[in-house]
């Protein structure tokens, strides 16, 4: 632990446990999984090893903490939520320290994922008094109809390694803005990010039993099943593959768990010829290359009109080489190691050469750095043949297509059985309405690499799952809906003259 806790201004802030109930402990099993920081391969500590038992005392502590926690007004949830974002804020050095460490990734990058969470707290803060129902006008004019909003219970709740803490964040403020208590189970590869999430909770007051979190690495597939079946647990919340998110829908089927489902994604950027070219290169840089490439609505397919095409992947490769790859404790280092595997990478790099497309910059490892490294590439005449345009490739690499009409583009950006994130450069209004609407996915960015916001809802369509996060719709995948029906009521009075 010492990488850690020399490193933190607040040491405090680590701990290899699991907190169940208000405590921090081991799992039952005393068995225990090891981090390593993927810059160095260094280790980094060791976490419990939860098993279904201790998974199952967590869900037992959320259900117990559940009527109580439910009993709160909304405007005192948000007070401890608020609370909470502040604490965040406060340590958002030592959160971006610690997220880097397990992660990789830049600093700037790092911290602003503090920053993220923060804000979805605080958002979430402020939309736990505003849950409102609805009266609505009965057939009988005796009759009242009035629709509750009302939390569903417990939260069995599954986060990734690309945001360790804001994914969990988005989750956690959600549910329980709603009134619903939670049991998250953070990705192996970065616990320690989920940990301190959690030790900022309890000393935001947040009472025990209410958020739980279970580590784990080698059990994960047996700790979701377990949350599948679990008749305490109401719902279930996961961000990740697209693989992972249909195994546990269904696991979910025999007790009717609510899902939110964030799955993989394979986001088209399209640029047309009457786009602003340096609004469409910037955007490219923010989208494509965002946390080494490693982020769900990251672009994969790079479609460029034939018009701007030349001038475009020149100007991408000239700001592309200003940025610098290494360990993201570095000063002046921009983008880090991949957290995972480079081998998908590198494959679909080969793949796009063999079949003719063009290394206009990178395409290789970086084994002077380490073993997680890869260049920040760019692919040229990419076609729809190559693995890159059919897969998710979860790293920076970025695969320029030419096309030609927007029909084409259209079709071809659709073409895939996700539907998660889409970005559109024109500057003509038409073209804007028109394509935007026609995009099969969840979400479109115009004129922006950026596409996530507190008040936007997050998610998508088709293989890329159900539901939404943040926004004011971010409770409601925690809500389920009363209507009560009231009768008998006279409002005629007959006058006497």
């Amino acid at each position: 632990m010492s990488a850690f806790t020399s490193a933190l201004s607040e040491p405090s802030l680590i701990l290899a446990k699991a907190y169940i109930n208000g405590q921090w402990v081991d799992s039952e099993s005393n068995r225990t999984f090891e981090v390593f920081n993927p810059a160095t391969g260094e280790l980094l500590g060791a976490c419990p090893e939860s098993t279904t038992d201790d998974l199952q005392s967590a869900i037992q502590a959320a259900a117990k903490a559940f009527p109580l926690w439910r009993a709160q007004s909304g405007r005192m949830r948000g007070r401890y939520l608020r609370k909470l974002s502040d604490l965040i804020l406060q340590h958002k050095s030592d959160i971006g320290k610690i997220i880097t460490l397990e992660n990789g990734k830049a600093k700037a990058d790092a911290e602003g994922e503090a920053a993220m969470s923060s804000g979805t707290f605080e958002w979430f803060a402020e939309e736990a008094p505003r849950i409102y129902g609805d009266v609505v006008p009965h057939g009988n004019a005796q009759s009242r109809t009035l629709i509750l909003k009302q939390p569903i219970g417990v939260c069995g709740l599954i986060t990734p390694w690309n945001f360790p803490m804001a994914m969990g964040a988005r989750k956690i403020a959600a549910a329980l803005a709603a009134g619903c208590t939670v049991v998250i189970k953070s990705d192996g590869h970065t616990p320690f990010s989920t940990n301190a999430l959690a030790i900022l909770a309890e000393k935001a007051g947040i009472p025990q039993g209410v958020l739980n979190v279970v580590t784990s690495l080698n059990n994960t597939p047996e700790l979701g099943l377990a949350m599948c079946e679990s008749p305490l647990v109401k719902k279930i919340s996961f961000t990740g593959s697209t693989r992972v998110g249909k195994i546990l829908a269904r696991q979910s089927a025999d007790t009717l768990k609510k899902l939110s489902l964030e799955l993989g994604g394979n986001a088209p950027f399209i640029v047309f010829e009457d786009a602003h070219l340096e609004t469409a290169v910037t955007s490219a840089l923010a989208s494509k290359f965002k946390v080494s490439g490693q982020t769900c609505v990251c672009a994969n397919r790079i479609y460029v009109q034939d018009g701007i095409y030349d001038r475009f992947s020149a100007r991408l490769v000239e700001e592309v080489k200003k940025l610098r790859v290494g360990n993201g404790a570095d000063e002046g280092v921009t983008h880090g190691p991949l957290t995972t595997s480079v081998a998908k990478v590198e494959e679909h790099v080969q793949d796009a050469v063999a079949k003719k497309a063009t290394v206009l910059l990178g395409g290789k490892r970086l084994p002077q750095l380490g073993d997680n490294f890869f260049e920040l590439t760019i692919l040229g005449d990419v076609d729809d043949s190559m693995k890159v345009t059919t897969e998710e490739t979860f790293g920076p690499l970025a695969a320029l297509t030419r096309f030609k009409t927007e029909e084409e583009v259209i079709r071809r950006a659709n073409n895939v059985e996700v539907g998660l994130a889409s970005y559109l450069m024109t500057s003509d209004l038409s073209r804007y309405h028109r394509v935007s609407e026609l995009l099969e996915y969840g979400m479109v960015a115009v004129n922006t690499g950026v596409i996530a916001d507190f008040a936007a809802p997050f998610g998508g369509i088709k293989h890329s799952g159900w539901g939404r996060e943040g926004s004011k719709y971010g409770t409601d995948d925690y809500m389920v809906y009363k209507t009560v029906v009231t009768g008998g009521i006279d409002t005629v009075f007959t006058a006497h003259l």
